[in-house]
C-alpha cells in the first residue's frame, strides 16, 4: 500500500562534473544536456512509483535513451538510481537520482505510459517529451482529498470481511478506517506527520479498537478487528515485490526492500502496542480469534467492487481503468478460491499469482492500454500477504506464541508463493518487441 517513506518531495538528481559553459540553449553540449535531464526526471518518476518493484526501471530508461541516441548504463537500488548517459561521439553526463518509493499518485504513471512510447517510436524528442513531462508533474490528482478519504474507508470496508466475515467488523472498520484515512489524508500536507505515519496511523486505530470495540470475545479478536483499517499501511506490496526482486535476480535492490517492509511491518506493530500500553490493555487481549460468521453470500461478493471502487480513489488511478481492475479483481479471488479448494492455501496463491501476472502483462500490451503495474496492484492486494505478517507480530506480541509463529510462517510462504507465481507470470507473456529478454543496449548494474 501507500506508506508516506519520508517528505512528499520531488526526486533529487545531481550532476556531478558538468562541463563548463554546456548550457542548455546552444554549444555542442546542449543537445547531451537536454537527453540527460529528460532521462535523469524520468527516471525519478519511475523511481518514485516504484513501490510495486524496480525492475522495469532500467529498461525503461535504457530504451528512452536508447531511441533519443544515446546509450544508457544504469546503477540501480531501491531509492537511488546512478545513470550514465552517453552520446556517439563519446561525451558522457553523469547523473544520480533519489526518490523515496510509494504508489500514491498511479495516474502519473497511466500519462507516463503513452509518453515513453512515443519517445520509443522516435515521435518525441527530448524537449518535445520534457515538455509533456512538465505537464504530468504539475497536473492535480484526478480525484480531490475527500475523494481519496472516502477510496481508503472503502478499501477497508472492500477487506474487511476477508478478516471476519461479519456485519460487526464492518461497522468498526467504517469508524476505524475514517480515522486513519483521515491521517493519511492530513500528511499529504504535513511532511512531518508522513514520516511517521504508519505508526501513529496504527497508535490511533489501537486505542480507538481497545477503548470502543474490542470488549466482548464473541466480536473476534481485537487484531482482526483492527486489521482492514491498517490495511492501507501494511507492506504487503513490498514483501512480494521484494521477493520478486531476488526472483529476478535483483540481489541488492530486493535485499533492502525487504528490510524497508519488514521495518515498516514492526512500526505498525510498535504502534499497536503502543495502544494496548496507553489504555492500560493486557497484551494477552491481542489475539486473532474469528467471530462466527453472519454476512450473506451476496455481501461477500459485492464486497470486492467496494474494494476495487476505493483503491480506483485511494490511488489516484483514472477512472477509465476501473473495469479491467474489476474483472482482474474477481478472477483473482475465483482463481485463488478454486486452486486452494484443490491444492490447498500457499499453492492456490501461487497460482492466483501466476494467472494475475500472465492476464495482466498481456492486457498491458500496447501504448493505449493500462499500465501493469494498475492492472496487477488491485488483484494482488486481494492475496492478504501483508495482513500475515501483522497479524504474526501482534498475535506474538500479545504473548500468543503458536498462533504467532504460525501466521509468520504462513507469510513466508505465501510471500514466496507470490513472488514466484508473479515472474512466472510474466515470465509466460514475453515482450512483443524483447521477446521477454531487456535490450541489449541497458547495461543494468546493481549495486
Amino acid at each position: 500500500m501507500a506508506r508516506p517513506a519520508g517528505d512528499p518531495q520531488e526526486p533529487v538528481a545531481r550532476v556531478p562534473g558538468r562541463a563548463a559553459g554546456g548550457g542548455t540553449d546552444g554549444g555542442p553540449d546542449a543537445e547531451l544536456d537536454r537527453i540527460a535531464s529528460f532521462l535523469t526526471r524520468l527516471t525519478g518518476l519511475l523511481l518514485r512509483t516504484s513501490g510495486e518493484g524496480s525492475e522495469l526501471i532500467a529498461r525503461e530508461v535504457g530504451e528512452a535513451g536508447r531511441a533519443l541516441g544515446a546509450e544508457v548504463s544504469v546503477l540501480l537500488v531501491m531509492e537511488t538510481a546512478t545513470l550514465t548517459v552517453t552520446v556517439p561521439d563519446g561525451r558522457t553526463r553523469t547523473v544520480i537520482v533519489h526518490a523515496a518509493p510509494e504508489v500514491a499518485r498511479l495516474d502519473r504513471i497511466a500519462a507516463l505510459k503513452p509518453l515513453v512510447a512515443d519517445v520509443r517510436a522516435g515521435r518525441a524528442g527530448a524537449a518535445e517529451a520534457s515538455a509533456r513531462l512538465d505537464r504530468i508533474e504539475a497536473a492535480p490528482a484526478p480525484y480531490p482529498w475527500w475523494l481519496k478519504l472516502l477510496g481508503i474507508v472503502l478499501f477497508s470496508l472492500g477487506f474487511a470481511p476477508l478478516m471476519q466475515p461479519t456485519w460487526y467488523e464492518l461497522g468498526t472498520t467504517a469508524v476505524l478506517a475514517t480515522t486513519a484515512a483521515a491521517l493519511a489524508v492530513a500528511s499529504d500536507r504535513v511532511p512531518r506527520l508522513a514520516r511517521v505515519l504508519p505508526l501513529v496511523a496504527s497508535l490511533a486505530v489501537s486505542v480507538v479498537t481497545l477503548e470502543l470495540f474490542a470488549g466482548d470475545p464473541a466480536h473476534g479478536g481485537p487484531v482482526l478487528l483492527m486489521l482492514p483499517a491498517l490495511f492501507f499501511f501494511v507492506p504487503g506490496d513490498y514483501l512480494s515485490a521484494a521477493a520478486a526482486e531476488l526472483g529476478a535476480g535483483l540481489i541488492t535492490t530486493g535485499a533492502i526492500r525487504l528490510v524497508y517492509a519488514v521495518f515498516l511491518l514492526v512500526q505498525l506493530c510498535v504502534g499497536v502496542l503502543l495502544g494496548v500500553y496507553g489504555t492500560g490493555t493486557s497484551t494477552r487481549a491481542l489475539f486473532d480469534t474469528a467471530a462466527d460468521a453472519d454476512l450473506p453470500r451476496w455481501v461477500l461478493f459485492a464486497s470486492w467492487t467496494v474494494f476495487t471502487v476505493g483503491t480506483l480513489l485511494a490511488f489516484a488511478i483514472p477512472r477509465r481503468f476501473f473495469w479491467h481492475l474489476l474483472a482482474l479483481v474477481y478472477l483473482t479471488v475465483a482463481v485463488q478460491s478454486a486452486a486452494t479448494a484443490l491444492v490447498g492455501e500457499t499453492g492456490g496463491t501461487f497460482v492466483a499469482a501466476v494467472v494475475l501476472a500472465a492476464l495482466a502483462t498481456l492486457l498491458s500490451r500496447g501504448p493505449d492500454r493500462p499500465p501493469r503495474l494498475l492492472l496487477v496492484l488491485p488483484g494482488f492486494f486481494t492475496l492478504t500477504v501483508g495482513s500475515l505478517g501483522m497479524r504474526g507480530l501482534t498475535t506474538l506480541a500479545g504473548g500468543h506464541v503458536v498462533d504467532g509463529f504460525s501466521d509468520l510462517l504462513e507469510l513466508v510462504l505465501v510471500v514466496t508463493a507470490i513472488a514466484v507465481g508473479l515472474v512466472l507470470g510474466a515470465t509466460l507473456v514475453p515482450d512483443r518487441k524483447t521477446g521477454g529478454e531487456p535490450p541489449c543496449s541497458v547495461q543494468l548494474r546493481l549495486g
